[in-house]
């Protein structure tokens, strides 16, 4: 468990993350629906699917599918090439140009010959109703299609399914299962929807150390509210974490050069602490 002092400042850890998650969400554009999964052409939220994965492991972040959708055309490390790549990229083609309906069709077509890459992009089309009147069950449907074809997005955009009350049944034990497969593959969000999980104990028992060890994964792949926690944990320690003021405060200035307000005030306190004689101390870098 936290120490004492940790215990006492939980509820603000936990209030800086829903603040940042509320952020993030609150980005999206999904005609009033919660979920913010973003797809090559449905980008309503960060990061993007790269399609050139659609082989594998998808990639989050870097850059958007639709410019390395080309390279999808050759297998890599022996894999098979997946199918109905040609459709696909018609459908993201007539995606951005606006041509909906066709790129809905589209979409269900290939998806429908077992392109992982489709059965997402159509499901996102179903749940923002893009095309077609939004279609949740359909949306379900595909969606876990894409998400057992071993792609990390879906699979994080399905779990969140469960635990956004998108769907009738809220079921964040369901919402943990899709989350850690995810998350196992470095999607990054899914590290963080999984880590306060943990740190709630919700959909699976509470474990703090367990919540750390996805927090600070999260946090070296960049990520602004959980490069904050880690460094609440390095400042306070407890759960296995050994406290470490510099580097807590190095953890705080990367949060910080994210433009994260809270972060700057504690690598200001800890500078002060720390380093007094420091004449960069209003001036955090990530490095």
């Amino acid at each position: 468990m936290y120490t004492q002092d940790l215990d006492s400042a939980l509820p603000r850890i936990k209030a800086h993350t829903r603040a940042a998650v509320h952020a993030r969400r609150a980005s999206s554009t999904l005609l009033g629906l919660i979920l913010g999964a973003s797809t090559i052409a449905l980008a309503t939220m960060a990061p993007v699917v790269h399609a050139a994965d659609s082989t594998g492991s998808a990639v989050a972040g870097s850059a958007p599918a639709q410019s390395a959708a080309p390279h999808a055309s050759k297998p890599s490390h022996g894999k098979p090439k997946p199918p109905a790549q040609k459709e696909t990229q018609t459908a993201i083609d007539d995606y951005q140009a606006g041509n909906y309906p066709a790129a809905l069709g589209e979409f269900k077509d290939a998806a429908e010959k077992g392109n992982r890459l489709a059965e997402f992009n159509y499901a996102m089309m179903q749940l923002n109703g893009e095309g077609t009147p939004v279609n949740v069950p359909e949306a379900e449907r595909w969606l876990k299609k894409a998400a057992e074809a071993d792609m990390s997005h879906a699979q994080y955009a399905y779990g969140r399914l469960f635990d956004d009350g998108v769907l009738e049944r809220l079921d964040p034990g369901e919402a943990h299962i899709w989350y850690l497969k995810a998350a196992q593959q470095g999607h990054v969000q899914a590290q963080v929807a999984l880590a306060t999980q943990f740190m709630d104990g919700r959909g699976t028992k509470q474990d703090f150390a367990e919540a750390f060890v996805w927090y600070q994964k999260a946090a070296k792949a960049g990520d602004m509210a959980s490069q904050y926690i880690v460094a609440t944990y390095y400042e306070r320690g407890g759960d296995g974490v050994t406290p470490n003021l510099e580097t807590a405060r190095q953890w705080y200035a990367k949060a910080a050069a994210q433009g994260d307000p809270a972060a700057l005030i504690s690598y200001r306190a800890l500078t002060t602490k720390l380093h007094p004689d420091d004449p960069d101390a209003d001036k955090p870098e990530s490095n």
